[in-house]
């Protein structure tokens, strides 16, 4: 079965150049021009990928990706920002919006298929042999922690680092571990990536559960009161 890519730019060429290099390799692809256009589609659609720029009129890229992540059922889906802004600015303020990875423009096409390729095949989550460790139980279906009687249900990157690090606790997974298992070696991260999504998961589970081994990586370690 195809998997349907969503390009939400509002430059038409673009989102040509990116819908013929993507269709020639076999996925289904679809656009928005802005937005809102994008919001309105996800109502009906559901993608298993949606190509966002920053930089739009109105809504910019950094709020639909906000909202979508709001929004019930969106969970899932994978959001690669397109932006020609400055690197740092793009992947901190992408991941801190939920977003799973991120393009600068101009890209060649090549390049492009194959991040867009290795985003995919990493979208599956994280096998784990134990699902209930002390304070939290994982739902891999919804990708929901459990902490009590608290549902908390996190994005796709955020989740599948939670657990990993779960899924051997007290054990340090160092940093270069976790970007090549749960990012995966084809994909470009920069050195900030897993400090956001660590931070960002200890803002909706506590700071009890993630501890931080300095200069080396975190392990999951549930802290006594």
């Amino acid at each position: 079965m195809k998997k349907s890519i969503l390009i939400v730019d509002d430059e038409k060429d673009i989102r040509d150049i990116l819908s013929y290099n993507l269709s020639k390799e076999g996925f289904d692809t679809h656009e928005a021009k802005n937005g809102e256009e994008c919001l309105q589609m996800l109502n009906n659609f559901h993608p298993d990928l949606i190509i966002l720029d920053v930089m739009m009129p109105g809504m910019d890229g950094i709020e639909v990706c906000e909202t979508i992540r709001k929004t019930p059922g969106n969970q899932k889906v994978i959001i690669c920002f397109l932006t020609a802004r400055g690197e740092d600015y793009s992947q901190i303020a992408g991941l801190d919006a939920g977003a799973d990875d991120y393009i600068s423009k101009p890209i060649k096409p090549k390049v492009l298929v194959s991040r867009i390729n290795a985003l995919i095949r990493r979208s599956a989550p994280v096998v784990i042999e134990k699902d209930e460790m002390p304070g939290l139980f994982i739902n891999r279906d919804k990708y929901i922690i459990q902490k009590g009687e608290e549902e908390i249900q996190l994005p796709r990157k955020e989740f599948e680092l939670i657990a990993l690090l779960i899924s051997q606790p007290d054990v340090v997974f160092h940093r270069n571990e976790i970007l090549n298992t749960v990012w995966g070696t084809e994909i470009v991260v920069g050195d900030r990536t897993i400090d956001v999504h660590v931070r960002k998961i200890r803002e909706k589970i506590g700071d009890d559960y993630i501890t931080t081994v300095k200069g080396v990586g975190y392990k999951y370690s549930l802290k006594k009161k």
